[in-house]
């Protein structure tokens, strides 16, 4: 009997040690705590400070289509362009030469073949003289085309509206066809993009909004999402989104870095 009751209070005992430690017990026995962390696993982003670059909308480089010297260079380093503008003019005096005797030798070949084609009526010539005198006329034709079209890239017009980021060649210097000539970038709006966990999936939607703290400026901008990957990385258990900064800010420059400010909504 003494056995009993002592057993009774050792039992009494262990449970009173475990309501005051506030560790309970679910159905198997094992703490409630340790099985919620194996339902909610921690990622490797999971407390790191998430980081994003500001990225231009559009950006690519310009590289010479022929080989000339450059004349003049119309917009310098840093500066502003509109679409259409001739950003690059060549010194393209080979190429208009060879364009006007292309136009001479075209205007032989019809004179040509139009006076073949006036010996035909009265059969004085061959078919196959003036078939050849027509396959010259074609030739000469394509000619012209062909020195019209080179010399259409003596200029080089912006395709975008934007800024010159770097200028690779100077005035007077020769280039050859294919060497890189301007990077340029296209800031009317700016791209962010970064990698979040991919739990956040479960509430992240395009077009939500967040803000984003710029290193260089100390300053927090509106931002928001614009599209979620399309792919979950299993490794890290992370996704990568693409984001705008909501407005104009003078202040901000392609290349500019910064935290991400966002988190889950309230539940």
């Amino acid at each position: 009997m003494a056995a009993t009751r002592l057993a009774l209070l050792r039992t009494a005992a262990a449970l009173g040690l475990a309501a005051g430690s506030g560790i309970t017990a679910d159905a198997a026995g094992a703490p409630a705590a340790a099985t919620a962390a194996v339902m909610a696993p921690v990622t490797a982003l999971d407390g790191r400070e998430i980081r994003a670059q500001l990225m231009p909308l559009r950006y690519t480089t310009l590289a010479s289509e022929i080989g000339a010297k450059i004349n003049r260079l119309a917009v310098p380093e840093g500066g502003r362009f509109r679409a259409g503008e001739t950003l690059i003019s060549f010194d393209c005096v080979l190429q208009q030469a060879q364009l006007n005797r292309a136009k001479a030798a075209e205007t032989a070949t019809e004179q040509t073949w139009n006076a073949n084609r006036r010996l035909n009526e009265l059969n004085a010539v061959g078919k196959v003289e003036l078939d050849v005198s027509q396959a010259e006329v074609a030739k000469a034709h394509a000619d012209v085309a062909a020195n019209a079209a080179l010399l259409s890239k003596c200029s080089v017009a912006a395709p975008f509206t934007g800024r010159v980021a770097e200028q690779k060649v100077r005035e007077q210097q020769y280039v050859q066809p294919g060497q890189p000539l301007l990077d340029i970038l296209d800031d009317s709006a700016l791209e962010l993009e970064f990698i979040v966990p991919s739990k956040w999936l479960a509430w992240l939607k395009p077009q939500q909004s967040f803000q984003v703290e710029i290193d260089e400026t100390g300053k927090r901008y509106p931002a928001r999402v614009q599209r979620i990957g399309a792919r979950v990385d299993p490794v890290s258990q992370s996704v990568k989104l693409s984001a705008v900064i909501d407005g104009r800010f003078g202040e901000l420059v392609a290349g500019m870095s910064g935290r991400v400010v966002m988190a889950p909504p309230p539940h």
